[in-house]
């Protein structure tokens, strides 16, 4: 199923954010890169705020965003409360991230994955759904945090 999917890295990641977006595109998906277009020093907060702009504001439904690490920009993404930015480094936790925790942003760090295992966590990023029931009210709190203490 083709899907709108929004991208964007910092330096340390822009030829990986290429690379994905290519294969993203070979496989039918819109994709709207959101830069940087080369490897000159750039801010991974900048990009990472402007993704989750992006999304929360409906331009793409997922968003891939990537760094060095893939947790500087993580960060940056989930200060937005519209968005759900899991860091992922292998199919499994991508897949978990969509089914329990219904991400809508998967995070991944160019230094520490290859391409191809940075496609087969997007693939099962894509391809999984949102399983709901008991995940939901779960979900629902990191967009609306409860602000006391968990019952005992």
């Amino acid at each position: 199923m083709s899907q709108r999917i929004v991208i964007a890295s910092d330096h340390a990641a822009v030829r990986l954010k290429a690379d994905l977006a290519d294969w993203l595109r070979s496989a039918g998906h819109d994709v709207v890169d959101l830069g940087p277009d080369d490897e000159r020093s750039v801010d991974y907060p900048d990009y990472g705020y402007r993704l989750a702009r992006a999304v929360a504001a409906g331009e793409g439904r997922f968003g891939v965003a990537l760094c060095g690490s893939g947790i500087g920009i993580a960060i940056a993404v989930n200060r937005d409360p519209a968005c759900r930015c899991a860091l992922v480094s292998e199919p499994l936790s991508a897949r978990l991230a969509r089914s329990h925790n219904d991400a809508n942003v998967i995070a991944m760090g160019a230094r520490l994955i290859g391409l191809e295992m940075a496609k087969a966590c997007l693939d099962a990023f894509l391809t999984t759904n949102f399983l709901g029931d008991r995940h939901t009210a779960r979900v629902d709190q990191l967009s609306h945090p409860i602000l006391q203490e968990p019952a005992a």
